[in-house]
């Protein structure tokens, strides 16, 4: 068997999870035993301390909003950059013609 290029195996597996959730009438159900493990593993690192847990879990939550809102700031800074240099080059094509 031959090996696809990665761009075609990430299509495959997207087309798959799509039909798997299409074909899931209780998606929270399905769901359920993830979410039941994320709080178990806070309550466990919270020595089963349930407010401490919930500190663990605020914190976690936190901490991916923070790392989205960097990662949104890095992707405007850089379409910002684009952008110049697309207008940049334009600017001097322009200026050519």
């Amino acid at each position: 068997m031959s090996h696809s290029p990665t761009s075609e195996r990430k299509m495959r597996s997207s087309i798959a999870a799509h039909e798997s959730w299409a074909n899931t009438h209780d998606r929270s159900a399905r769901t359920a035993p993830a979410r039941r493990a994320l709080e178990a593993k806070f309550l466990e690192q919270a020595d089963g301390d349930p407010v401490r847990a919930e500190h663990l879990r605020k914190a976690h939550y936190a901490r991916l909003a923070l790392k989205s809102a960097q990662s949104r700031r890095r992707a405007k800074e850089a379409t910002a950059i684009a952008d110049a240099a697309d207008a940049e080059m334009s600017e001097l094509a322009g200026g050519a013609a």
